[in-house]
């Protein structure tokens, strides 16, 4: 069979006056073809499809010709409503909220639905890297010429315009410091006056030098719970030596020191606990303004005393400590048992157990019998401190008494002094009057007056009726009682060698 051809023959008039090209010939054979007409409709379909995904999209925000059968269109529909209402009602709140402020706050990364545009991802993608420009960046005001003034007659500007200036102002600010947080004032349009401007700038400044201050600090300082690097290099020596195993962590903070668990190893001098307590006297030399005066007027730190050198002092503090506690651990009395002293760093028995420090006396919660038991045990401590080790505490309180197995330790002695100290009687009494008033608090009935106390403790009797007279005949008995001195003489001097301490000065 020949193939049969199909010719148009006629052509339609165009309604715009040019005739339409006639159609394209074709044979039979091809109209009959399979693999054309798979191609044709595969060329209509991707004619039809972006129209009808279109008009879809559209349909689907006015809502109409839409299948609501489905409940997923449905909700689809009810959220896309929901989100229109909720940026309508965040519209009216943005208009609220800024009313006539020449400053403005936009709500519009809160809104659910924000405007698409259409554009072709390769034509507008921009390498942010190597460009220059940012489109993102509000542009920095223009500098105003040399000749000081921009434009002509009435629209004359000159450098000293307020809206110039204030915008001027808030570009400068970029040059503050990295850590001064500035926000994005070109952006807002946010005009600055001189004077807000030059008190951000003061301030700025002055923040910049307060952090150098801190970190020049931190570098030399001690810190709570932390320790500079001086104070670390001791540490890494006492372990890398083999006296410490491990330092765990810390265990308490105090005014003057910081105390660390630390695992006891070994040393040749002597044996070593199997846990210590590391106590780290504070470098900082603000906590030592005002007590010199424990220091200063003892005859064993009295040479070597100077207010110029305040490093020393922290140094004596901690060698003060060290002799005091041994010449208690001498005469009995419980306390923590000198391992080693190195500079500021003295190492001690620990006065617990597992890591877990012993609880002081305030923080026992002791029953009365307990309290009673306590009471006792404080007053001997009391009697043999001021007696056979011719110590004064001069800071004993609930606070610096810890219950382990029904006994009471003191710690915390490296303010104590002697009873020939100038105001070591004074020490006494305040130290009198903080035990009396906590056990009388715990229902201690046996507890004396704080001044009944003061003279079990010290064997003296005075007897005057209130407080005030009982304060001034120590402040008399202070200065003039070197009967008191002599007493103690021989007190003082059988410790010279067992605490290590300096010779004595009295006999000069």
């Amino acid at each position: 069979m020949e193939p049969v051809s199909i010719i148009a023959t006629e052509t339609r008039p165009s309604p715009w006056g040019v005739n339409t090209k006639p159609a394209n010939q074709c044979s039979l054979a091809d109209v009959m073809s399979e693999q054309l007409a798979r191609e044709l409709q595969l060329e209509e379909e991707s004619h039809i499809a972006p129209q009808e995904a279109q008009s879809e999209e559209t349909s689907f925000l006015t809502g109409e010709d839409i299948d609501t059968s489905s409940d997923e269109v449905l909700a689809q529909m009810l959220q896309m409503q929901f989100d229109r209402e909720y940026d309508a009602q965040l519209l009216r709140e943005e208009r609220k909220f800024n009313g006539d402020s020449k400053v403005s706050i936009s709500f519009e990364n809160y809104r659910k639905v924000h405007p698409y545009e259409e554009s072709d991802s390769s034509e507008d993608e921009v390498d942010w890297q190597d460009t220059r420009h940012d489109p993102y960046k509000a542009d920095k005001p223009t500098t105003t010429p040399k000749k000081g003034f921009v434009g002509k007659g009435r629209d004359i500007t000159t450098k000293h315009d307020e809206v110039e200036c204030g915008r001027k102002n808030t570009a400068r600010m970029e040059n503050f410091a990295p850590e001064f947080q500035v926000g994005d004032g070109i952006g807002m349009d946010l005009k600055l006056s001189n004077q807000v401007f030059n008190a951000l700038k003061q301030h700025s400044i002055s923040e910049q030098r307060r952090s150098a201050r801190l970190h020049d600090k931190k570098e030399v300082s001690t810190a709570e719970k932390a320790v500079d690097p001086k104070t670390r290099l001791l540490l890494y020596k006492m372990v890398n030596s083999g006296i410490l195993e491990t330092i765990n962590g810390c265990v308490s903070t105090g005014k003057e020191s910081v105390v660390f668990h630390a695992s006891g190893g070994s040393m040749e001098n002597g044996e070593v606990p199997t846990e210590c307590a590391l106590k780290v006297f504070k470098t900082t030399l603000n906590e030592f303004k005002n007590r010199d005066k424990y220091i200063k007027d003892d005859y064993r730190f009295k040479d070597r005393f100077s207010k110029l050198n305040p490093r020393k002092i922290i140094r004596m503090w901690a060698e003060k400590e060290m002799h005091n506690l041994k010449r208690m651990q001498k005469a009995g009395i419980p306390c923590p048992e000198v391992v080693l002293l190195k500079k500021h760093v003295l190492v001690m028995s620990f006065i617990g157990k597992d890591q877990v420090p012993a609880p002081t006396l305030k923080e026992a919660k002791l029953g009365l019998e307990d309290a009673k038991h306590a009471y006792y045990q404080v007053l001997s401590m009391m009697k043999q401190l001021y007696d056979q080790c011719s110590l004064v505490h001069a800071d004993l309180s609930e606070y610096n008494m810890l219950w382990q197995d029904g006994k009471v330790w003191l710690i915390d002695v490296s303010q104590s002094v002697e009873p020939t100290h100038p105001h070591g009687l004074e020490f006494l009494y305040r130290d009198c009057r903080n035990v009396s008033q906590f056990f009388q608090k715990a229902g201690v009935s046996e507890t004396p007056s704080e001044r009944e106390l003061f003279n079990i403790v010290s064997g003296l009797n005075i007897t005057s009726d209130n407080q005030a007279d009982f304060l001034a005949e120590i402040e008399a008995l202070e200065k003039l009682n070197e009967s008191h001195v002599q007493n103690h003489k021989k007190k003082i001097s059988a410790f010279q060698k067992d605490d290590e301490g300096p010779p004595r000065l009295y006999d000069e």
